[in-house]
């Protein structure tokens, strides 16, 4: 079976692993001060704070910003599930705008409606490797004084009109699981050039302290470990070499396939997923499992049909709730071999029911 993702490690992983052993301080330390410097130079930023998911990235970027209860952020229902969790970990109501069904993204031109006295901000999600239309959300932010949080959890070196994902809004998140375009087995980013977020986000990751043992808010324990920065500074160094086999990847599907995804123009999509419509999903897995072909299906369900967020469920979502019904990723990551790209076209193009 071709997997659907695989992550690319070798030596110097290991090696930068085993240098933070030898020196025996595996806590957050000079490794993740270095990890975030390298990160933020990457992504265009002048700060980064590293945290140890993208979940808890996201969470403390809504705390740092100061949203809480009886404040709103509007989002997408066709993301997973932590872009709208951590908005419920803050007492805040997700309040969720409709897709673009081409690129899967939030429609920017449905987010207006959507705004109220008590909206705060919006999380646009750069869905599948494929940025956002930034242009447009930034203008309703801007015409109310909204904070704009990209969720670039699967969006590591995308670029939407040549700026990179996570350095165009008011804070970005990046997410480091081993599924996605680089990893550090576990980990997140936030990353900005306010130097007052930066300061409160440093702080309400390490329990809330300001400095050591005074606690200057309520914080959380979500850092960063020294042996995750020292995987996650390897895997940057690679990071466009990941990319660049992965857009490759998708150009030979692009000329071979029978089905094939919109490309948005002015964006680099770096394809953290292949992802296709199909009428009957069901029969096409079968075609794909009886032919070895490894797939994923992200979202079957989308979050407002998820009950943490049913009772905010109070408007219609066509093109989210067709998508989720229609949409299958097939294996795009960089470990790929021709031949495996070959079968993988062969038992697409094969399917019948096109």
């Amino acid at each position: 079976m071709i997997p659907i993702s695989k992550p690319v490690l070798g030596a110097e992983e290991k090696e930068a692993i085993a240098r933070v052993l030898e020196k025996g301080y595996l806590a957050q330390g000079e490794d993740v001060e270095h990890f975030e410097q390298e990160f933020a130079r990457y992504i265009g930023t002048k700060f980064a704070i590293a945290t140890n998911s993208g979940t808890s990235a996201l969470h403390i970027a809504l705390a740092s910003l100061g949203i809480g209860e009886g404040d709103e952020v509007i989002t997408t229902a066709f993301s997973f599930f932590a872009t709208a969790s951590c908005i419920l970990m803050q007492r805040t109501t997700p309040v969720f705008g409709d897709i673009d069904p081409q690129t899967y993204n939030i429609d920017p031109y449905q987010i207006e409606p959507l705004i109220t006295e008590r909206t705060r901000a919006i999380i646009p999600v750069h869905l599948y490797g494929q940025p956002c239309n930034m242009e447009p959300i930034l203008e309703v932010a801007q015409k109310y004084n909204l904070y704009v949080v990209e969720d670039a959890c699967q969006a590591h070196g995308a670029e939407y009109k040549g700026k990179r994902a996570g350095s165009i809004g008011h804070l970005g998140v990046f997410s480091f699981y081993p599924t996605k375009n680089m990893t550090t087995g576990e980990g997140g980013m936030i990353t900005t050039s306010d130097p007052e977020i930066t300061q409160r986000a440093r702080m309400l990751r390490n329990q809330g302290q300001a400095e050591r043992y005074r606690h200057e808010a309520l914080g959380y324990n979500y850092r960063m470990t020294n042996i995750a920065a020292a995987i996650g500074s390897v895997q940057l160094s690679k990071l466009e070499s990941f990319n660049q086999k992965r857009i490759d990847n998708a150009a030979y599907y692009n000329r071979n396939l029978r089905a094939c995804p919109f490309i948005a123009p002015d964006v680099r999509h770096v394809f953290h997923q292949y992802t296709i419509r199909v009428n009957d999903r069901e029969a096409f897995t079968k075609h794909l499992e009886q032919r070895g072909i490894g797939y994923g299906i992200y979202y079957p369900i989308p979050l407002h049909h998820q009950p943490p967020f049913e009772r905010y469920n109070n408007r219609s979502l066509p093109q989210t709730e067709k998508a989720s019904q229609e949409v299958i990723s097939l294996p795009i990551n960089p470990s790929l071999s021709q031949k495996e790209l070959e079968q993988i076209v062969e038992a697409v193009n094969s399917y019948a029911g096109w």
